[in-house]
């Protein structure tokens, strides 16, 4: 009987270690919306950056050249952002989570608006720097999720960045396909306004600096501090203001007797003074055991490993999404799918809407059923299948002339497969917090393992480039191998 009474104690302790804590649903809102701003801004130029790039006369004639010069576009955003972002970390480890995450909003805003309004490759090129540089503080969004979530929610935490940044990769190329050109599409609306005559992709650019503009503004207003350093030291200066209010009230309420008894000493004074004097001891013992770790202490094996599959999940992802536009722009007799901007943008803006559907319903209940070691797994071996079907893919549009019901059923299952992709990155975010060598450090591992990322991600579109490049020049006969539109 002892022992029935025992394990039911047992099991009634492990039911509640396993329950859940309630997720900080407005303060998630707040730093997801800011996440949102930031695929939109660099997903919204996929749809025309081949035409862009062409329409400013970099290439001089020669559409094999354009790979070259988009794929630059699309490695200098990356490259930029990995240059940048572990400082962004850093300084977020001293000064604190808020200022940070309100610059990158307000920078990408007016990046994205330099952007459109560019009429050669050079500013094209410098506009996407500063992009990628104000985009740097995404490292510093997932350690604020570190810290205002425990072990008990933190997998449903990272499940809604994959499905955040999903939702807006689909609705950053919808945007870009819908509003390109909108003198040309509808001159009702915008035929008489030279603006978007002179400048036809100003539009598209101007929406997404509105949607992140408006993610600033909100976090302006209501984002909370999460750096335990700078939390506990608000605590300690509210209780020190509190004791200097309560203090001077009390030497309000004393005056007359003070006044008639100078030589009475009532201690309050000395008694504040050391008050503050131990609030001053705790707020130093506080902030020293929260000071950010050395760099060197970040580089542990489990750190080591973490960050190397996450940088090779990078590249292969990026090179996914350079590959599945760029074949679909590339026209019939080349092997493409001969797709223009309005089609590739409601593609993926279809796949876009059901992979939020399916991360939303999936993603958190796998990690949570089967951790997220064995879900990256199997996320990231899914690739394997998705990029091999491209060469079928060709083959069969090449044979047929046209995209025909078995080209299409090759697409269909090409997107299903991407389904399974996007689960890597929410797995991989638990582990990288997981493998953190102490809450101080999470800025900094973060920030090292986005900076990584983006090398991942600026190899891609050039390594991409070059090996469509390459492959058109040792093809002796017929273009069906000839480099295609690079896609970012």
């Amino acid at each position: 009987m002892t022992v029935a009474h025992q394990s039911d104690a047992i099991e009634d302790c492990e039911n509640r270690q396993q329950e859940r804590t309630p997720l900080p649903k407005f303060q998630l809102f707040i730093i997801f919306l800011i996440q949102f701003a930031e695929p939109i801004t660099a997903t919204v130029i996929a749809p025309f950056v081949n035409q862009f790039v062409r329409d400013t006369g970099v290439i001089r004639g020669d559409e094999r050249r354009t790979g070259y010069y988009a794929g630059i576009i699309g490695s200098a955003f990356f490259f930029s952002e990995a240059l940048t972002v572990f400082h962004w970390g850093r300084i977020s480890d001293w000064v604190g989570r808020r200022p940070v995450l309100l610059l990158g909003p307000i920078g990408l805003s007016f990046a994205m608006l330099s952007f459109g309004l560019s009429t050669s490759f050079w500013s094209m090129l410098a506009s996407r720097c500063v992009q990628g540089v104000f985009n740097g503080n995404i490292g510093v969004s997932k350690v604020v999720l570190a810290e205002i979530t425990d072990s008990t929610n933190i997998g449903d935490a990272f499940a809604m960045v994959s499905l955040v940044w999903s939702f807006g990769s689909s609705i950053g190329p919808i945007l870009g396909g819908i509003l390109s050109q909108p003198a040309t599409r509808w001159p009702f609306l915008f035929g008489k306004i030279s603006l978007f005559r002179d400048h036809p992709y100003f539009l598209p650019c101007a929406a997404a600096s509105l949607l992140a503009f408006a993610s600033g503004a909100i976090a302006f207003i209501s984002l909370k501090e999460t750096l335990p350093s700078a939390v506990a030291q608000q605590k300690i200066d509210g209780q020190m203001n509190s004791s200097v209010e309560a203090a001077k009230s009390n030497t309000d309420s004393t005056t007359r007797l003070l006044e008639d008894h100078d030589s009475v000493d009532y201690g309050s004074s000395e008694g504040s003074n050391v008050s503050r004097e131990s609030r001053r001891r705790s707020s130093s013992t506080i902030l020293d055991t929260e000071q950010p770790p050395p760099f060197k202490a970040l580089l542990t094996p489990q750190v080591i490993i973490t960050l190397s599959v996450y940088t090779f999940l990078a590249f292969v992802d990026m090179s996914s999404q350079i590959l599945l536009p760029l074949v679909y722009s590339t026209s019939i007799p080349l092997g493409g799918l001969g797709f223009d901007a309005y089609q590739i943008g409601v593609i993926l803006g279809v796949w876009g809407v059901i992979n939020v559907i399916v991360q939303l319903s999936f993603l958190g209940n796998l990690i949570r059923r089967f951790g997220p070691t064995k879900v990256h797994i199997f996320s990231q071996c899914s690739y394997v299948w998705n990029i091999g079907l491209y060469p079928l893919l060709s083959f069969l549009v090449k044979r047929s002339g046209r995209v025909d019901a078995k080209v299409w059923t090759v697409m269909i299952v090409q997107l299903a497969l991407r389904l399974t992709n996007n689960m890597a990155y929410g797995s991989i975010q638990v582990l990288i917090v997981d493998v953190a060598p102490n809450r101080a450090s999470l800025g900094a591992t973060n920030g090292l393992a986005q900076a990584l990322g983006c090398v991942g991600r600026s190899i891609a579109p050039a390594a991409i480039s070059a090996f469509t490049a390459e492959e058109a020049t040792i093809t002796p006969k017929g273009p069906a191998y000839k480099q295609p539109h690079a896609h970012y």
